[in-house]
């Protein structure tokens, strides 16, 4: 084809204008304007008419081309591109172009006689004249988007076109115009790389050889070179060149928009003329729903060998293998039917085992591709579709009388392959091992939940179109899921040995698997609302699991109490250290917060789970816990044998008086879902404060004991140092016990009054002491001087003040001078002290200094009297005050002659 510069010196001026006019153009100095633009000057006369008879003659020429050349009569319409540099004008496919009067070898991929620039033959060009015009008006429009290498821009000015074509030709007859105007599209003046000269496949149009010269069975014909081949005009359909022709013409469009400036078009520009993109056409086909009913192909009436079906059934050509298969089972069934004597019972046992084989080979290979169908479903949409209209077949012929049946269930097989794609994509799902992650399983189930979603996702937005709606293929693979996923629970649970992973495994299954992040998740609506959400769990799988979830729970709680008891004894008992207080200044353990706060978040977990597993949790770790406080004082008394310090070894046992029973008070808070157990634990508790407490009641009495049996004594009446020793071992042990909690220190503090006052007292009761010459007054004194400061130390911390006034009673009556009032004392004494005996007032006496004699005798009448009068004779009256009734009295002879009735002391004379 010329260039732009030849053109530049063919046409002329005058030329211009009558080109103008045809073209319908208003300014008839277009051209010379642009070629003025691109440096282009304008030839002499003479020059010009030697250049306006070329075109005369090359226009009468094109016109005898376009009348017997075959190309002019099935090109698709001029393919118009830019013919020189300034790009925005093309050529009008109704112009004949200006290349004939040229050389033949002007084009670098094209040459004379080659089989590519040959032209396509056609038996009529009328047939197709109508389609290739308006494809050329599409070419043109496309071509006016063209650049302009000097502009840069897109030129929207009318195209305009190098021609000698008159008004009055225009005016010809329609159809002869069209036919003279199908000229072979023009080849781009910069070839596409790797195309030569002569080249079949740089032509955009195939030559006739290669769309019609085709042996029988599909080989192509031999042809001989290039430069010796003809071209024989052939009778072929029109339509089929046609169609031809508009894929070549589609071609031609997509080269062009390749071609244009030497720097890129802007984007804007072109997307005028850009295709439908591959998402948009990949959404087209996914939207489109795949139709119940079909139409079976043409089964073919001699099917193909067993090796090429079996060869189709392996490259998944489905469609094709299984009208084969088809083909094959009817020849078989006929040739059964027909029972004829050529068609041997050997023939017959052999086309029967190959189509066994063949219909194996078939369904196995319908359930690979559904198995992997998951994994790259936007792949497979049409080899999907066939898959179901195999199934859909067979199902049908399955009920053939008298025919031979496939293998048969065919429904059955397509689920059985989506169950074991389901569960082979649940495999793929990482899993560490225990010794590898400790929280193995909680990752595996996250990943596992999220694997499920997104599988189910790729199931309802590309597998379910890719079946007819009978498949219900999402209700399927939710099926399939619910299966697979309980067969893998199963699994799991047999791996599975801590708490936290049954904990895991219980709350996944229970929780989370019908939450909104899995099964309940949003992008699976509105089809997950009719379907089932609950996992196809084994009876009693769930209560099993339940089961041992308790069970670990429980063990993991003796654990724990051994771990604590360890700790104890390598941090305090061990290093002998001093217990800590908190802030209320109560020495305290951490025991009873570890063993709450273990109770506390089993309970807590379970609950997320169920509410009946919590109460089955907290039983369990209650009934773990009531072994545990008798296991801790064996523990203890054995580490802290060794103590030498009684105060450290007191503060232990305070510590721990305080935790336990700080211990019992959480413990209580579960008393209504297991009243029980609690019981059962409070008793524990108690039993082992109880110890305790009575263990430092004994520490203290021991230490005591020396100082108090010499109380009431010669050597107590002449000094204080036991009596202070007393003090001081009380008094320290009292201000230790402000440590113990409420209401512990209450109660210790009330025994330990009671102590002190019964056996301060009780050495009253002994006789081993008579205060004589007087003597009573001081010990009197000194009585009182005692008993006032042990009162004042017990006055503020005991609950026993009913103890106070016995001191009193009994200094008034030991400091008494005159022997006969001493009687009146004693209604104040048997009053507040009812169990006070006959025996204890005589000790009381004996120490007094009246071991006998009228007065003494007088006294204890007295003392008879006023017991019958008050009604406590008999009785020790009110237990809950019972003080001299567990003193133990020596008896000495004294006593005994106060047995003696007062007349036998009377002498005769009076």
């Amino acid at each position: 084809m010329a260039s732009g510069d030849q053109m530049a010196e063919i046409v002329e001026p005058g030329d211009m204008e009558e080109v103008n006019e045809a073209q319908g153009l208003e300014d008839g100095s277009s051209l010379k304007s642009t070629m003025e633009r691109n440096g282009k000057t304008q030839p002499d006369g003479p020059v010009k008419e030697k250049k306006l008879g070329m075109m005369k003659q090359f226009r009468e020429s094109m016109k005898r081309v376009g009348e017997r050349s075959l190309l002019a009569s099935n090109s698709k319409g001029s393919k118009d591109r830019p013919y020189s540099d300034q790009g925005g004008d093309s050529i009008d496919p109704e112009v004949t172009s200006l290349t004939h009067q040229l050389p033949p070898t002007h084009s670098p991929s094209l040459s004379a006689g080659s089989p590519v620039a040959s032209p396509l033959k056609s038996p009529d060009p009328s047939t197709i004249g109508d389609s290739l015009l308006k494809k050329g008006a599409s070419i043109r429009r496309s071509l006016r988007l063209v650049g302009n290498k000097k502009d840069k821009t897109l030129k929207q000015e009318p195209l305009q076109s190098v021609t000698e074509v008159t008004v009055e030709e225009k005016r010809e007859k329609k159809k002869e115009e069209i036919n003279e105007s199908l000229l072979l599209p023009e080849i781009p003046l910069i070839p596409p790389s790797g195309l030569t000269a002569g080249s079949p496949v740089g032509s955009p149009l195939k030559s006739p050889v290669g769309f019609f010269q085709i042996k029988e069975g599909g080989e192509i014909a031999e042809d001989s070179p290039p430069s010796q081949k003809k071209h024989s005009r052939t009778h072929s359909d029109p339509s089929t060149i046609g169609d031809s022709l508009l894929k070549k013409g589609a071609s031609i469009r997509r080269s062009f928009r390749l071609v244009g400036n030497k720097k890129t078009l802007k984007q804007e520009q072109l997307q005028s003329v850009t295709e439908i993109t591959v998402e948009e056409k990949r959404a087209g086909e996914e939207s489109v729903e795949i139709k119940e009913s079909y139409i079976l192909p043409e089964i073919p009436l001699t099917p193909l060998s067993v090796m090429q079906i079996n060869e189709l059934i392996k490259t998944e050509v489905l469609e094709e293998a299984h009208l084969n298969l088809l083909s094959l089972r009817q020849e078989f069934q006929r040739e059964r039917d027909e029972c004829t004597e050529e068609a041997s019972p050997m023939e017959l046992a052999k086309k029967e085992k190959d189509l066994s084989i063949l219909y194996r080979a078939m369904q196995e290979k319908v359930k690979e591709i559904v198995r992997n169908s998951n994994s790259l479903p936007s792949l497979n949409k049409e080899l999907l579709m066939h898959v179901a209209r195999v199934i859909q077949e067979e199902e049908k012929r399955e009920a053939e009388p008298g025919g031979m049946v496939g293998l048969g269930d065919w429904r059955g097989a397509w689920r059985e392959a989506v169950s074991e794609g389901v569960e082979a994509t649940l495999k793929r799902v990482p899993l560490d091992r225990p010794e590898q992650n400790a929280s193995w399983l909680a990752i595996h189930l996250g990943l596992l939940g999220k694997a499920i979603v997104e599988n189910l996702e790729k199931v309802k937005r590309e597998l379910q179109g890719s079946y007819p709606p009978s498949f219900n293929v999402f209700s399927t693979y939710m099926s399939c899921y619910h299966g697979a996923v309980s067969q893998h629970l199963n699994t799991l649970q047999q791996q599975v040995t801590d708490l936290k992973d049954y904990y895991a495994l219980l709350d996944w299954i229970i929780n989370r698997y019908e939450s909104e992040k899995i099964m309940g998740s949003p992008s699976l609506r509105p089809e997950m609302e009719a379907e089932k959400t609950g996992l196809s769990l084994e009876e009693g799988f769930l209560d099993q699991l339940k089961g041992k979830y308790c069970m670990r729970a429980k063990e993991d709680m003796r654990a724990s109490l051994d771990k604590i008891l360890e700790l104890e004894n390598e941090d305090i008992w061990i290093k002998k250290q001093a217990p800590e207080t908190d802030d209320e200044h109560f020495l305290n353990s951490d025991i009873h917060m570890d063993i709450w706060t273990n109770v506390k978040s089993n309970a807590v977990n379970s609950k997320r789970i169920d509410v009946n597993l919590e109460m089955r949790v907290v039983c369990s770790c209650l009934e773990e816990l009531q072994q545990f406080p008798k296991r801790f004082e064996t523990k203890l008394r054995y580490c802290c044998n060794s103590v030498e310090n009684p105060s450290l070894w007191a503060d232990y046992q305070i510590t721990y008086i305080n935790s336990f029973t700080a211990l019992m008070e959480h413990m209580e808070g579960y008393r209504e879902s297991c009243p029980t157990q609690v019981d059962h634990l409070s008793r524990e508790v108690d039993g082992l404060v109880n110890r305790l407490v009575q263990s430092l009641e004994d520490q203290f009495k021991n230490d005591v004991r020396p100082y108090l049996r010499r109380m009431m004594t010669r050597k107590w009446l002449s000094t204080d140092e036991d009596f202070q020793q007393l003090y001081s071992r009380t008094e320290k042990l009292t201000h230790r016990c402000l440590q113990m909690r409420p209401p512990n220190v209450q109660t210790f503090l009330s025994c330990l009054h009671y102590y002190v006052v019964k056996e301060y007292v009780s050495q009253l009761m002994k006789n081993n002491y008579s205060c004589k010459n007087r003597k009573h007054d001081k010990a009197a004194t000194k009585m009182r001087v005692q008993w006032d400061k042990l009162k004042d130390l017990f006055e503020e911390m005991t609950t026993h003040d009913w103890l106070h006034p016995v001191g009193d009673h009994l200094s008034n009556i030991i400091g008494e001078t005159n022997k006969r009032d001493i009687k009146n004392h004693l209604k104040l004494l048997v009053a507040d002290y009812p169990d006070i005996s006959k025996k204890h007032l005589s000790a009381v006496l004996y120490f007094r200094g009246l071991m006998r004699g009228r007065e003494r005798q007088a006294i204890l009448q007295r003392f008879t009297e006023l017991k019958r009068e008050l009604g406590t004779a008999g009785n020790i009256g009110d237990n809950r005050r019972a003080l001299f009734s567990d003193m133990q009295v020596t008896v000495t002879n004294t006593d005994r002659l106060a047995d003696i009735p007062f007349f036998c002391f009377l002498l005769p004379d009076s």
